[in-house]
């Protein structure tokens, strides 16, 4: 009886989890460059499955038995927003659909490359600098310029270029225009400007890697190989007075929504049913 009340409380917890993700991107529907957040649960059926599968052949503890579910991880999804034409010169918004080589399904279902190793859609991000020196990478391409024409984020974080340095640009802005590799050119003249500044695109191959600092950033967690800047050719381009949508689907998050919440009340209702149990357990069936 007492598992069964344990396994409910679980679903419980995994679903206010659920609906707490879900909430938080409705909240962020308008947010540019926001990238929507999944709830992944597992539940003890798919973690038998995975054991069985397991090279290592891990063997429960005897007499043990973990039924329920548990919020095991939030996934970020990084997929292409649409695009918001603003017209202002210093919003620029990435479109990046990067390709990799012989990707393929394999009979696990696995999205695999050409050497059958597991691969993943890489992304490209802006590469930003925060006041400690440490790099971030965002999507939110919603910059300004401080009193020196240094070019940053909203909350003050400077925007790198290929160089590793912060873009800085002589000058009204308005005159700059870029390039759809990123390049800053005179708009006029069509030359580039004083030391060939261009922005600076990383290409992360493993987007699990990355994780949420909150204003749209992101720190990359992985190894260090798998970042590396975005190469000419590459199916990556910079619309300059664009700036990208929030990702989320908002009909989907309210079903999302609905769904957490109803099974909440499910489970709910067998923690009530355990509890009037329990109750006649101990007042009345002691009576007899």
């Amino acid at each position: 009886m007492i598992r069964g009340l344990y396994t409910a409380a679980a679903g419980m917890i995994a679903e206010q989890r659920r609906h707490d993700t879900v909430t938080n991107n409705v909240a962020n529907l308008n947010t540019p460059g926001y990238k929507g957040v999944n709830s992944v649960n597992r539940a003890f059926p798919e973690m038998l499955i995975s054991l069985m599968g397991s090279p290592d052949d891990t063997k429960g503890t005897i007499g043990k038995l973990n039924t329920g579910v548990f919020a095991e991880e939030s996934l970020i999804n990084l997929s292409q927003g649409d695009l918001n034409e603003t017209g202002r010169s210093q919003d620029l918004a990435l479109v990046s659909d990067i390709l990799v080589d012989g990707q393929a399904f394999d009979d696990s279902g696995k999205f695999v490359d050409a050497n059958g190793n597991v691969t993943y859609q890489p992304q490209a991000l802006f590469t930003v600098q925060n006041a400690d020196g440490e790099r971030r990478y965002t999507r939110d391409g919603g910059f300004r310029t401080t009193a020196d024409g240094t070019l940053v984020t909203p909350d003050g974080m400077q925007v790198l270029g290929v160089d590793g340095q912060a873009i800085r640009v002589d000058g009204t802005w308005d005159n700059v225009q870029v390039t759809s590799d990123g390049r800053l050119i005179d708009k006029e003249t069509q030359q580039p400007l004083a030391g060939n500044p261009a922005l600076l695109l990383t290409e992360v191959n493993d987007p699990n890697q990355l994780v949420r600092q909150g204003d749209g950033k992101y720190v990359y967690a992985g190894d260090a190989n798998g970042l590396r800047q975005v190469q000419a050719g590459e199916r990556v381009e910079i619309k300059q007075g664009y700036l990208e949508r929030s990702n989320v689907d908002a009909s989907q998050s309210m079903v999302d929504m609905m769904s957490a919440l109803r099974a909440y009340e499910a489970n709910q209702k067998i923690v009530q049913y355990y509890d009037r149990s329990l109750d006649k357990a101990v007042n009345d069936v002691g009576k007899v």
